[in-house]
């Protein structure tokens, strides 16, 4: 598994140190987005400003994306192997409003939005909530 993690470091151009080994299989353990507070009560023993530097080394390299679900707590998901988080990349989100959880719909892209000329979409944030598949019942 080290072997798989330290590769995708490499190829998203990000050194694979101890921290970012860690907390890349952190991410991949995830179901589910995942706050700073998250993470942090995940890594006790780590140094918060590490965990937040490792956090925007993978957002720049495009390791993960960022969902404003509402809560006013930024959340973190893994981007698809093939994200290079551009407007064609964007898909919707789920957040519960029981569990406070929320998901990424990685099959759901956002459709294409024809804007007016010389507007540019820099990023498109779609979240959908309601009870998440474990809170319904």
């Amino acid at each position: 598994m080290s072997d798989k993690i330290e590769n995708e470091l490499t190829q998203r151009h990000i050194k694979p140190t101890a921290m970012r080994i860690l907390v890349l299989q952190y991410f991949m353990e995830q179901t589910r987005a995942v706050s700073l507070q998250d993470i942090e009560l995940s890594f006790v023993n780590a140094d918060k400003s590490t965990l937040y530097r490792t956090l925007k080394t993978f957002e720049k390299n495009k390791l993960v994306h960022t969902i404003d679900d509402g809560t006013k707590q930024l959340k973190y998901a893994l981007c698809l192997s093939t994200c290079q988080c551009e407007a064609i990349d964007q898909h919707y989100h789920f957040h519960c409003l029981n569990c406070e959880n929320t998901y990424c719909l990685t099959s759901l892209n956002i459709p294409t939005i024809e804007l007016p000329q010389d507007f540019t979409m820099k990023q498109a944030n779609l979240v959908i909530k309601g009870r998440c598949a474990n809170c319904k019942t």
